[in-house]
């Protein structure tokens, strides 16, 4: 995986998450809606935090209300954003060693978990989309090729 495709994918998962949100504030936030999408903000932090050395700043599974969620979404892109103007493709094969959150010690390489962000991201924000129907909402349409058809993502270089 090259950065500049890794960059495209950060901002399909930007784009999605803001689409997201825009459904849980149409009227779709059940609680169940709301945790989800809450874990996928968190869960971007806490992956974000361990490339960085940094301590872990939330829960995995925080209580975050839609107005926290929807103040965490501009914070959260700026800094992927600032982790991909320093980041090298160089640094992709690095390994950061990290403690989970059942308490095991493991080691990744950085471009397996920026990969593993965006996915474990997708498959959540699914979960949003199947709970926001059930509630008798409208769920967000955060396909990949709908980002690309809306013009959504930076072209390739």
């Amino acid at each position: 995986m090259d950065l500049a495709t890794l960059r495209r994918l950060f901002a399909y998962d930007d784009w999605s998450n803001r689409e997201t949100l825009a459904s849980l504030q149409a009227g779709g936030a059940s609680e169940k809606a709301l945790g989800l999408f809450a874990h996928v903000i968190a869960a971007e932090w806490l992956w974000l935090d361990r490339i960085r050395g940094a301590p872990q700043r939330s829960p995995v599974w925080p209580e975050w209300t839609l107005a926290e969620c929807a103040g965490e979404l501009p914070r959260l892109r700026q800094a992927w954003d600032d982790y991909f103007e320093r980041v090298e493709a160089a640094n992709l094969p690095d390994r950061i060693a990290y403690i989970n959150t059942k308490g095991e010690t493991w080691t990744s390489r950085v471009g397996d978990i920026l990969m593993h962000v965006v996915l474990h991201s997708v498959y959540h924000r699914g979960q949003v989309a199947t709970q926001v129907r059930g509630a008798g909402g409208e769920p967000a349409y955060t396909d990949y090729i709908e980002s690309v058809r809306r013009g959504s993502l930076p072209e390739f270089p």
